[in-house]
């Protein structure tokens, strides 16, 4: 497996090198480019269904409308249940996960003319690769963050819903550069959800 660092081509580099020892130090140079775009291009995977970034931004929001839905009848739901710990529990986002895979399309449009580099690029994604990255190297996190959900749903909830983003097919991904700030008043982590029903189960233990 292949380490590609988002933001420091020459780790991929290195081992595409050493992984392929023949290769030209160009074409290997290329290669490592072209990975770098199949994770920072990476397809979103929501219910089965695929999307690309940027030009599904608005179709996978709006898929995710019954369940940003859900979440909220779940909330209004456990609301009366947890009045003595109502502030700390609507401080805390709840998490919502999107599932990403490598889009080799992306990668593949950087070698054009070379049918061989589309092949090698195609066994190194085969292989599984290992993306170390920042939040803001993946076009669907750093679009997924901006989504107002309480508008696009049309929600009123008292807590904030965070989409995050994460490799689950044929890649894993390694997240750097995210600070959480500490706070004495908490002692709980925040929430996932990554279904409908898994959503009213975690809420309702909090």
């Amino acid at each position: 497996m292949i380490t590609c660092q988002l933001t420091k081509l020459e780790t991929a580099l290195d081992q595409i090198k050493k992984a392929y020892p023949k290769l030209a130090p160009a074409d290997a140079a290329i290669v490592a480019s072209a990975l770098s775009l199949t994770g920072r291009h990476a397809l979103a995977v929501y219910e089965e269904n695929t999307y690309a970034w940027p030009e599904d931004g608005e179709k996978l929001s709006k898929a995710m409308i019954p369940q940003m839905r859900i979440i909220q009848e779940a909330v209004d739901n456990s609301a009366p249940v947890k009045k003595s710990a109502k502030s700390t529990v609507e401080d805390e986002p709840i998490q919502v996960h999107v599932g990403l895979k490598p889009n080799y399309d992306a990668g593949e449009a950087l070698l054009k003319g070379r049918d061989d580099l589309k092949t090698l690029l195609s066994d190194i994604v085969q292989e599984g690769v290992e993306f170390v990255y920042n939040p803001t190297d993946i076009g669907w996190q750093w679009a997924l963050e901006r989504v107002n959900w309480n508008t696009v749903a049309d929600i009123e909830s008292g807590r904030r819903i965070r989409v995050k983003t994460q490799f689950t097919e044929g890649a894993t991904g390694v997240e750097q550069g995210t600070t959480i700030k500490k706070r004495t008043s908490r002692s709980k982590s925040v929430e996932e959800v990554e279904a409908p029903i898994e959503a009213i189960d975690l809420i309702d233990v909090v």
